[in-house]
């Protein structure tokens, strides 16, 4: 049976769409150079993976996230060490994972490989589809002693792969993509947490396709909002929503209204920090500086540690010194970077 979302555009959604279009539009208009771009990019990695693993459980803080991401260690599990570690590197392949209009079941499997990896009792649990009955529960404590209280029973586990594979069939036409991309990335992650096709990390799943799908529809194509933090603020009212859709028959209005809701907060966030900055302008008065995937890493890496070097690059990239020395000139050129030192003690720091 074909996938069909159920939902109704009510004046909640259409007013906090309308909220999102007026923020993302100065946020798009704005002068964002580099330097700026990836301190708003890197604020919102770290946000998004402590919220969504905390959400799960984890108990990493967020300054123990943004110390592991810097390659410190913290005290904490192995397993939430590496639940952090893994949600990382998700984000940070995101452009990668899948492509707009070809998304793959593999895909899929694969993305939850990449969050899961090295955290799960049994390995081959990992990028697979679950192999038995799974659901969503709760202990309750009474006189009579502990009790497992079941919220949400998943769809039965013979019923996955069909489930999965006519929601990717339905994510795949190009009439979907004419979806607003706020309300199809809030459908995408519903329809994930409803059909829980993991053992485990179904939430962490579903976030991260949501996050995808505003990335690849060019909503957040910089990936600087943060979402998942609006989730972790109020974990009760996160799962409340889900829950309205679940007690409709699927229909995901009261949903989507929280969603969009979540998506008019961050995408707010950020245009006040924008504005903090106070590089808002009337459409762009200067030209925003176009930078190629690596070069971004050379920004981020610089953002992340102070400053780079030749050599640096050379181990990050795994390229030689004179091709590392050409994206040096580049960036210094168009006055993203400038050099500080001589010699051997020569290294790149910010503009």
């Amino acid at each position: 049976m074909a996938f069909k979302p159920k939902y109704t555009i009510s004046d909640r959604i259409l007013n906090n769409i309308a909220v999102i279009v007026s923020a993302r539009e100065i946020i798009e208009q704005s002068h964002l150079v580099p330097k700026w771009e990836t301190k708003l990019r890197q604020k919102a990695l770290m946000r998004n993976t402590h919220s969504s693993t905390a959400i799960e459980g984890n108990k990493l803080t967020l300054e123990q996230v943004e110390a592991l991401a810097k390659g410190k260690d913290v005290i904490a599990t192995n397993k939430d060490k590496q639940e952090v570690l893994n949600y990382l590197e998700a984000l940070d392949k995101l452009p990668h994972l899948a492509k707009k209009g070809n998304i793959k079941t593999a895909d899929l499997l694969s993305m939850h490989r990449l969050i899961t990896k090295k955290t799960l009792q049994h390995e081959k649990d990992s990028g697979a589809f679950r192999n038995r009955q799974v659901f969503v529960g709760r202990r309750v404590i009474d006189g009579t002693g502990i009790h497992e209280v079941v919220e949400y029973m998943p769809p039965p586990t013979k019923k996955v792969p069909d489930l999965v594979m006519d929601f990717i069939a339905w994510l795949n036409t190009e009439k979907t993509w004419e979806i607003n991309p706020v309300i199809l990335a809030g459908i995408v992650h519903y329809e994930i947490a409803r059909i829980h096709p993991f053992i485990d990390g179904n939430g962490r799943t579903a976030r991260l396709l949501a996050t995808m799908i505003l990335y690849l529809s060019g909503f957040d194509h910089r990936r600087i909002f943060a979402l998942d933090d609006f989730y972790d603020r109020d974990r009760k009212a996160y799962y409340a929503a889900l829950k309205t859709a679940q007690n409709s028959n699927d229909d995901t209005t009261q949903w989507l209204e929280y969603f969009t809701a979540g998506v008019a907060l961050s995408v707010t966030e950020v245009k006040d920090a924008i504005t903090k900055m106070g590089i808002m302008g009337k459409k762009a008065v200067k030209s925003q500086i176009a930078l190629t995937a690596r070069q971004m890493k050379i920004v981020e890496y610089i953002n992340m540690n102070g400053k780079v070097t030749n050599k640096n690059l050379q181990a990050l990239f795994g390229i030689s010194s004179q091709a590392v020395h050409k994206e040096l000139v580049k960036l210094v050129d168009i006055k993203v970077i400038k050099p500080v030192g001589q010699g051997r003690s020569l290294h790149y720091i910010l503009v």
